[in-house]
């Protein structure tokens, strides 16, 4: 975790009320935003019940939960987007539901060559995406989905670039 991140993390750590999650929450952060996420308590729900009935107490649980931590949520990213210079988002978990609650979505320029645009256009005449930008972040996606142990091991080792560079020389003008 970079010393950004565990700036803001420790900052959050102060501000969201300690009964929100089970087991404390979850900081990512990047260039344009600091989500927020954490587990929730999952309804009494009884063992016989079919998963779907779970799955419903539980979307309604998050749902519930979302409106009763509004205004918290609202007076705290206040505050965060304030003093980081970014947006907050949020989200949280129970059982096997998962919510964003606010989410950013941000324009990425990007330059594809004639046989990359025709991929997207694939998915696109497909009916897989709406437009070359919903293309773009399925493949991005799938990507993140297929090779999550790949980046996570990228991530591991940019910080370790950054510790590198942070306890090398600094640089001359």
């Amino acid at each position: 975790m970079t010393d950004f991140a565990e700036q803001v993390q420790a900052w959050f750590t102060e501000r969201v009320p300690e009964d929100w999650f089970l087991s404390g929450f979850e900081v990512a952060v990047d260039r344009e935003e600091i989500l927020i996420e954490g587990e929730i308590e999952v309804p009494e729900i009884p063992k016989r019940a079919a998963p779907s009935v779970r799955a419903s107490a539980c979307k309604a649980r998050l749902d519930r939960f979302r409106d009763e931590t509004r205004a918290t949520r609202a007076s705290v990213s206040r505050d965060g987007e304030a003093l980081f210079g970014r947006k907050i988002s949020w989200g949280a978990t129970c059982g096997e539901q998962h919510k964003l609650f606010t989410q950013l979505s941000v324009p990425v320029m990007t330059r594809l060559r004639m046989s990359e645009r025709a991929v997207l256009d694939t998915l696109v005449d497909a009916s897989v995406a709406r437009s070359r930008s919903d293309a773009l972040a399925w493949c991005v996606r799938l990507v993140g989905a297929n090779q999550a142990r790949w980046i996570d091991e990228l991530r591991d080792a940019l910080v370790h670039v950054e510790r590198v560079r942070a306890d090398g020389p600094p640089l001359v003008d």
